[in-house]
């Protein structure tokens, strides 16, 4: 077996000491740090999310899968330049204001990780002004919204207004998602995308980054 494929599979068993006990043998042993990302971290990630969407893995293992996967990046990033790896895309995530709940916004800025995309965690009761201003600042490809309130759902539309307003809704794709939002929901406030869970928005983002 491979070094890369060691590595995937620490990954999705969640063994972090492992996984960074390959990497340094890895490296050691001249392989591109470019290549562990992808073909090591990223490829293991990939794995963890496919389990997670058939229900065979749950949030618990996909948060140990993600800790091995960033102890890894911890020492594979400082030895790649930026032109090595070009991340897939830049994605903006938060919870939406009045809403303090950030497990599922987590995993899927974990999972957006694993799959090679740059992502900026707003973090939780984010107003629709700062998602605004971290449009304008940070220029990314998606801009990522979650709700698990019903009562904070409409801050979701007041962003995606606000972005209209600044002149800014043309140049970002906007998903939502979280237990109460559906499909239909977010086709009417204008999102273009619902992801039902975490496994599905890494699918969703990568279709409207293509």
């Amino acid at each position: 077996m491979s070094y890369f494929q060691q590595i995937a599979q620490a990954v999705i068993a969640g063994k972090a000491p492992d996984t960074e006990r390959l990497i340094n043998e890895a490296i050691a042993a001249g392989c591109n740090p470019a290549d562990i990302i992808n073909q090591g971290l990223v490829a293991g990630m990939e794995v963890v999310a496919d389990k997670f969407k058939k229900n065979e893995f749950y949030v618990p293992e996909v948060l140990i899968a993600a800790r091995a996967m960033h102890a890894g990046l911890a020492i594979v990033r400082p030895l790649i330049s930026d032109t090595d790896v070009q991340p897939l895309g830049k994605v903006i995530i938060g919870t939406v204001k009045g809403d303090l709940h950030d497990i599922g916004k987590k995993l899927v800025a974990m999972m957006l990780e694993g799959a090679g995309f740059e992502v900026i965690d707003l973090g939780i009761d984010v107003s629709p002004e700062k998602f605004v201003e971290a449009v304008r600042e940070h220029k990314p490809d998606v801009l990522g919204m979650s709700a698990l309130l019903t009562t904070t759902m409409p801050a979701m539309a007041d962003t995606i207004k606000l972005l209209v307003e600044s002149g800014l809704r043309d140049q970002v794709k906007v998903i939502v998602g979280g237990a109460p939002i559906t499909d239909a929901f977010a086709r009417e406030i204008g999102a273009d995308g619902y992801a039902p869970d975490a496994g599905s928005a890494v699918d969703v983002t990568k279709s409207l980054v293509a």
